[in-house]
């Protein structure tokens, strides 16, 4: 059989997607003159937070869109307030440290219209050690640690809608059903796309629990399993169209390749740094966090939409 010609694209949408490139240059999209810097008080007994976790997330975001350490992001952060003219006091770098262990970061994003199709992914990032070259050079520290990210983003808006944090010893498939409890129960899941590591009773119980489609290729000699769950019974037959199609076809046929679009948005994390800064694991959570956070305000300020022409 002679394979398919690449399909060419043609993005229609430049001149707002020049915009949105420009956009992302500016300091000013980060500062909001109405945000909340300082606290209501709590009403509890003992001393008042004197910030926000807005304004926390604020400076950490500085921190990572720059790779600073803590004492540099502190003065970046108060010399840019002064420049929009805001009076605010800074945090120092030891409550921005203090702070990010126990900080709840808000993503944000806009959500598509009609139902999620989520997309799953996972990568590695490294934590300690020293880089690839020294390892390969010198053989390294045998101290190397590493996190892995798990993510689920929106196929329509390219923005990440779940995402976990875990060690470098848990599997990706358990985490699968971790991510579908982040989206809202009112949110209709119309399908779920990931690799044949997912291929799991647990994940396609997971998947058919929200009431969607599981667009996951069955691993390598797949065998039908047992039809006890509705997650199953997709499952075999996801197995009995591919032996009957041939896997290439099956990936064209149910879209499998769409998920190439989370690939790319973990290729977008690394960009802003191929390792982390904090050395503790909750600290570490909160770095990856913002990173992504950072992510999906750069995607709402515009995205490019291609089409096939040919």
């Amino acid at each position: 059989m002679s394979s398919w010609a690449p399909t060419k694209y043609k993005t229609t949408n430049w001149s707002a997607y020049n915009e949105a490139l420009l956009q992302r240059g500016s300091l000013t999209i980060w500062f909001d003159p109405d945000m909340v810097w300082r606290p209501a008080p709590t009403g509890k007994r003992g001393r008042q937070p004197s910030f926000s976790d807005a304004a926390i997330q604020t400076c950490l975001t500085m921190k990572v869109l720059f790779g600073m350490p803590l004492r540099q992001t502190t003065g970046f952060v108060e010399s840019l307030l002064r420049l929009v003219g805001l009076d605010w006091r800074v945090p120092d770098f030891s409550t921005l440290c203090r702070r990010q262990r126990t900080l709840n970061v808000a993503i944000p994003y806009r959500g598509g219209t009609g139902p999620l199709n989520l997309l799953i992914d996972s990568t590695g990032i490294k934590a300690e050690g020293e880089g690839e070259w020294n390892a390969r050079k010198h053989g390294g520290p045998k101290r190397r640690i590493w996190r892995k990210i798990h993510i689920g983003i929106d196929e329509q808006t390219l923005e990440v809608r779940a995402v976990e944090i875990t060690g470098s010893n848990i599997g990706d498939a358990p985490m699968l059903p971790e991510l579908l409890d982040q989206i809202p129960p009112d949110q209709d899941v119309g399908s779920v796309t990931a690799d044949g590591a997912y291929d799991t009773r647990k994940c396609h119980d997971a998947i058919a629990a929200r009431g969607a489609h599981a667009v996951i290729p069955p691993r390598k000699n797949a065998k039908p399993w047992k039809p006890t769950s509705t997650g199953v019974i997709a499952r075999n037959e996801a197995v009995r169209a591919s032996r009957y199609l041939g896997k290439t076809l099956w990936r064209r046929w149910s879209g499998y390749h769409r998920r190439s679009r989370v690939e790319a948005k973990m290729n977008c994390i690394k960009l802003l740094g191929q390792s982390l800064m904090a050395l503790d694991f909750d600290r570490q959570v909160a770095e990856l966090q913002v990173r992504i956070a950072v992510l999906n305000g750069y995607t709402a300020l515009g995205i490019p939409i291609t089409e096939a022409v040919g």
